[in-house]
This record gives structure tokens, C-alpha cells and sequence, in this order.
């Protein structure tokens, strides 16, 4: 039997210039055990100028991870044109087709989801969230867009924080990267 890792809740805001990624601490395997409780599936990357968070297979949000890294190299930072350049690549890529992971990509001006299908979505309001606690998150995130005036750090945090309230397979050892 196959051993399956998988990280689980990754939130995105905008708000006010500034974009905060979030993300929980939570590694599950084979969706019953808490296998770890403080990774970081959260980190600045190319010169701390671009934030990426994963959900999904631990193993292929790494291997999609270094992939986008590459990109962002050959690509001198353009986060749109590395997501789209990954995306073709992924699509064309027989063994990339099966990769079981999420990511949000964000730089200074705009964030991304990179999904398993190799598509490329931006959120139309600069808000989104993958992930087991995905949609807990999203929810809660777009509230407090709606009702305070809170910072997207701050946001970002208390949807994430909210989430694992509500879902099993997310934990609030909550790390925050803001650009």
C-alpha cells in the first residue's frame, strides 16, 4: 500500500497593497494520522520577492514548487509568465499530468492558483484559498474583507485560524508571509 502525505490549507488576501499567503502546519498521512504538526507549506522564494504555498501530495507540491522555481529564474521573476510557462510544460509532461497538488503563487502586484489540471486562475477579488480547509478558509476570509478593517496578515491569519476550527486535516500552527 502506497503511503500518501498531504498537506492541507493554504489562504491568499489582498487588501490595501499588500498580499498575505497563510498556511497551516498540518501533514497528514493517509488521511487519518497527524503525521506532523509544524511544516512550513508557506516560504519566500527567487530573492524573497515571491511567496508560494501548497496543498495536496507533499511530494508533488515540492517537485511543482522547484518546477514554478525554475521558471521564475528563466523567466526573471514574471509570475504570470512562469504560472502560464509551468502550466504548458505541465500539460505536455505525461508524468507532471499526475502531480496531486496546489499551489498560490504571489508577488507584490498579483496572486495565482496553480492547480493539478495545469491551469492557471487568477481571483477575481484577490482572495483565495486551496486545500482540505480551502473553502472554510475562503469564506472566512471574504467576511472579513466584507466587514473590518483588517490587514491581509490579519486576515489571512484568522481565516487559517477559523479553518482549523472547522476542519480535521488543518491545525492553527498558522505562518503568515506578506509582500
Amino acid at each position: 500500500m502506497e503511503t500518501i502525505f498531504r498537506g492541507t490549507t493554504i489562504c491568499a488576501v489582498k487588501r490595501d497593497g499588500k498580499i498575505a499567503v497563510a498556511g497551516d502546519g498540518q501533514v497528514t498521512m493517509q488521511n487519518s494520522i497527524i503525521f506532523k504538526n509544524n511544516a512550513k507549506k508557506v516560504r519566500r522564494i527567487y530573492n524573497n520577492s515571491v511567496v508560494v504555498g501548497f496543498a495536496g501530495s507533499v511530494a508533488d507540491a515540492f517537485s511543482l514548487s522547484e518546477r514554478f522555481e525554475g521558471m521564475l529564474n528563466k523567466f526573471a521573476g514574471n509570475l504570470m509568465r512562469s504560472a502560464v510557462e509551468l502550466a504548458q510544460t505541465w500539460r505536455e509532461d505525461k508524468a507532471s499530468r499526475q502531480l496531486e497538488a496546489m499551489m498560490i503563487v504571489a508577488d507584490k502586484n498579483q496572486v495565482l492558483i496553480l492547480d493539478g489540471a495545469g491551469n492557471v486562475i487568477e481571483p477575481q477579488d484577490g482572495i483565495c484559498a486551496i486545500g482540505s480547509g480551502g473553502n472554510y478558509a475562503l469564506a472566512a476570509a471574504r467576511a472579513l474583507v466584507q466587514n473590518t478593517e483588517f490587514s491581509a496578515s490579519e486576515i489571512a491569519f484568522k481565516a487559517l485560524k477559523i479553518a482549523s476550527e472547522i476542519c480535521v486535516f488543518t491545525n492553527d500552527n498558522i505562518i503568515v508571509e506578506e509582500l
